[in-house]
């Protein structure tokens, strides 16, 4: 397949280009990391020791489970670039869960559904009647859709923002304004180091903006951060079971197949990779049985469910790295940053405006990916009725979250996720519409 990659999955680039790749993914997914593990940890009312350990944990976990996924180990792993971390899919039924058994039911619930997606992973080439290039397009479409509302948000300032009423402020939006045009200008050039380092130099540049506008707070770094270490410790606070925990959780693992599904085709699409034949089929699978297998390993260490993500297909397309070694070297920087919190720490100020700006640019492309998968496929009749069933419900969930406010707590949990709606609308749309073309009786 033609692209205009720089460096193909199977290059190593050169030490330096390859330190420019990862950094710009690191940029791009510390924070989504590290906000899953936040916002359970706030919803439990944890102490700052156990959300300090959990956030450095997650970080640890998602730097293994990338390496297990680039590496590829036997039949776990897509062998591609693709970047693990905290799922924000599961944040709903395990913020259910931890207020039924607090952290041992999470953990232990959490590992014994992770199999679910393991075997869904061993089906896929009896499944690929079900989950269609055209269902994994929809779903790789609604997560970029979703993920937009995210960069918006940041762009504005945060939700902190929202709360002391600066959202939306000019300066907010001119640092959103500069990473977003920067990036834009770097990622045009034909230098390949421009381009590369698009990313990385807007984001820079929108940090200057920011601490000249008063914005970046340095009085929030704890300097007794550069002492301290993390050891990972597994079973550190125990394990549980309950089995309405366990559906529950159960019903996430299966969206998360089928969302690791679509990212990976996305990822071969972007790579110049083919998305069919026994190669696609050997890196899905591969794929989807690494994101059950790491987020069983999560379990072990005391973090939540993995699974890759879908922002990352964005960096590859706009810096031209497909390279799977780059993700040698970005998993050695998150197990770094979860040993060592004080790293995390100075990644932490960074203002919401400088990641929305560049994530917003990132965020389009992953819904862009949807669409060239989608338009990969004939377009006919059927096709038109599954698009417009799973865009309407999942994109109408996602808008208007309100829909679901008298609806029973487990099925809340479950359908309150545009990208679940929607991906399930469209498995079920999929499967069942059958339209007679002209001529058929």
């Amino acid at each position: 397949m033609k692209t205009d990659l720089i460096y193909g999955v199977e290059d190593r680039p050169p030490f330096k280009d390859a330190i420019f790749a990862a950094l710009q993914h690191l940029l791009a997914i510390f924070v989504a990391i590290i906000t899953p593990p936040l916002i359970i940890a706030g919803a439990l009312k944890l102490d700052v020791e156990k959300t300090s350990f959990l956030v450095s944990m997650s970080l640890f976990v998602s730097g293994i489970s990338t390496f297990i996924q680039c590496k590829r180990f036997g039949p776990v792993g897509a062998r591609l670039l693709c970047i693990q971390g905290t799922s924000f899919s599961f944040i709903g039924p395990i913020i259910t869960t931890g207020l039924m058994g607090g952290l041992p039911l999470i953990f232990g619930v959490c590992m014994a559904a992770a199999p679910v997606e393991m075997v869904i992973s061993r089906t896929f080439r009896y499944m690929r009647n079900i989950i269609t290039p055209l269902v994994s397009g929809i779903v790789v479409l609604l997560i970029g859709l979703s993920l937009i509302k995210v960069g918006v948000v940041s762009c504005g300032g945060g939700y902190g923002a929202m709360d002391n009423g600066t959202f939306g402020s000019w300066e907010n939006l001119s640092i959103a304004g500069l990473v977003l045009l920067s990036v834009l200008f770097f990622n045009r050039s034909k230098n390949k180091y421009l381009r590369m380092s698009s990313i990385v130099l807007g984001i820079c540049l929108g940090y200057g903006l920011a601490f000249a506008l008063g914005k970046v707070d340095m009085s929030s770094l704890n300097l007794n951060l550069l002492t301290s270490f993390n050891i990972p410790m597994p079973f550190k606070y125990g394990l549980d079971f309950n089995i309405s925990s366990f559906i529950a959780i159960g019903l996430v693992y299966l969206i998360t197949a089928i969302e690791a599904t679509g990212d990976v085709t996305a990822n071969s699409m972007i790579s110049g990779l083919d998305i069919e034949g026994e190669g696609y089929v050997k890196r899905v699978s591969g794929g989807v049985l690494a994101d059950g297998f790491n987020s069983f390993l999560a379990g072990v260490f005391n973090s939540f469910p993995n699974s890759i993500f879908a922002q990352n297909n964005g960096i590859i397309q706009l810096t031209g790295v497909a390279s799977r070694f780059v993700g040698y070297y970005i998993a050695a920087m998150l197990v770094l940053l979860g040993l060592f919190p004080i790293v995390g720490a100075v990644f932490s100020l960074m203002p919401d405006p400088v990641l929305g700006g560049a994530t917003l640019l990132m965020f389009g492309t992953v819904a862009a990916a949807g669409v060239r998968i989608v338009s990969s496929q004939q377009i006919g009749r059927k096709e038109t009725l599954v698009l417009a069933v799973s865009l309407s419900l999942g994109l109408g969930v996602e808008l208007i979250p309100d829909i679901l406010i008298n609806a029973p707590d487990a099925i809340k949990g479950i359908f309150s996720s545009g990208i679940t709606t929607g991906g399930l609308t469209a498995i079920v749309a999929n499967a069942v519409i059958r339209v007679k073309e002209e001529g058929e009786i």
